[in-house]
């Protein structure tokens, strides 16, 4: 065979060859799914910690890529048909956030590579198999909320408030980690001789007999567990707590950012950052049972001193330098 026309057979054969997931043809726009829980409103920030991270990893809106984001509003039961639209559109993968939108992205989104965000337990949810290895069509970041966070947020009450004795949990009997959660408290609260009283709340109506309930019981601080009700919820469990006087640990900076008095745990849209990384290996052929689940990077202590002022409340010298960051 001449050169010239072994040349041009190699590149028929080249155009002719069907383009792998990481193959991006020139003038190609990839279509990202993105689904969250909260209203845009209250999740914009955690989107835009993922554009930050789809950025730095050279994609561009509108040349590149282009992000269709759907929000449930606190309407767990929305999920389903969000996924279903993004199936719809024919994305090439979704991120999806929350334990309950990760389980309808695995019923739903059956054909389409799913990365997940603030889940705090992938196998306990039954998302995946093995955090090394997910094996099927799902992987992520997990929460990173168990056992150890849960018992932080006990210490956090003690060494910041010395001399009490009641501490409540605010907790959705309805979130995947409310025994595990619980049991932590439960085992850390009773090792700094504090009495611990639980009250659930699956949803807006129980959340208000819940508050109801705590304005009576003169507890000398309470921990919000984390769960999307109360993360919807913000605004209204941060005034209750103002109004009531009650010093209150929760486990998202925002909450602290809305005057809450501090906040311990993984740091949102760092998280979601991570989920640009893995955005990025998918579209460039990986496979998302191929990706280990990873935990967060960063988690973060967050403290709002004008709170404590309006609480009476000296925050202690020491944790203070430990502070992330400091709200004055």
């Amino acid at each position: 065979m001449h050169r010239r026309t072994f040349l041009g057979t190699v590149a028929g054969s080249l155009l002719a060859a069907p383009l792998t997931a990481g193959a991006q043809p020139a003038g190609k726009v990839w279509r990202i799914g993105f689904a969250a829980p909260m209203s845009q409103a209250s999740g914009l920030y955690l989107l835009e910690g993922f554009r930050g991270g789809l950025r730095d990893l050279g994609y561009v809106e509108s040349e590149s890529i282009r992000i269709e984001d759907r929000w449930a509003d606190g309407n767990l039961d929305r999920f389903p048909e969000l996924l279903a639209g993004l199936v719809a559109l024919r994305v090439d993968v979704i991120v999806v956030a929350s334990v309950y939108g990760a389980r309808a992205a695995k019923s739903e989104a059956t054909s389409m590579p799913v990365v997940f965000t603030l889940v705090p337990d992938p196998i306990g949810a039954g998302l995946v198999t093995n955090l090394a290895k997910p094996g099927g069509h799902l992987t992520g970041i997990a929460a990173g909320l168990g056992a150890e966070i849960s018992a932080k947020w006990v210490d956090l009450v003690r060494e910041t408030l010395p001399t009490v004795s009641r501490l409540g949990i605010l907790a959705n009997p309805a979130n995947p980690m409310y025994g595990a959660s619980l049991a932590a408290i439960s085992v850390a609260a009773q090792a700094r001789g504090l009495t611990l009283r639980v009250f659930d709340a699956r949803d807006a109506n129980e959340l208000t007999r819940a508050l109801a309930t705590i304005s009576k019981e003169h507890l000398g601080a309470l921990i919000i567990a984390a769960d999307v009700l109360f993360r919807n919820q913000r605004d209204r469990i941060v005034d209750f707590a103002a109004g009531q006087r009650i010093p209150t640990v929760f486990y998202a900076r925002e909450f602290a950012e809305a005057g809450g008095l501090m906040t311990y745990g993984p740091n949102g849209p760092d998280m979601f950052r991570q989920a640009a990384s893995y955005v990025d290996k998918i579209l460039k052929g990986a496979k998302p049972g191929d990706l280990p689940v990873e935990q967060p990077t960063k988690f973060e202590l967050v403290i709002n001193l004008k709170t404590a002022k309006a609480l009476g409340l000296t925050i202690p010298q020491s944790l203070l330098l430990r502070a992330d960051e400091v709200i004055q």
